[in-house]
């Protein structure tokens, strides 16, 4: 039984720190996103299709 009791506090703990990690990374995505809308709102967005393409240079 003792075994049994191991397992259940570690799993506890497991979740208890999965919970946490999940809680940072939304925190960290909102804060991403609150200073992108900021900066977009602030310079005035020219293109709303995503990252620039890198293009090929012109050839002769």
């Amino acid at each position: 039984m003792h075994a049994y009791e191991i397992h259940q506090i570690r799993s506890a703990e497991l979740i208890a720190e999965a919970d946490q990690y999940r809680l940072v990374r939304a925190a960290l995505r909102s804060r991403r996103a609150e200073r992108r809308s900021a900066r977009d709102a602030a310079e005035g967005r020219v293109s709303t299709d995503g990252p620039r393409r890198h293009r090929a240079p012109r050839t002769a």
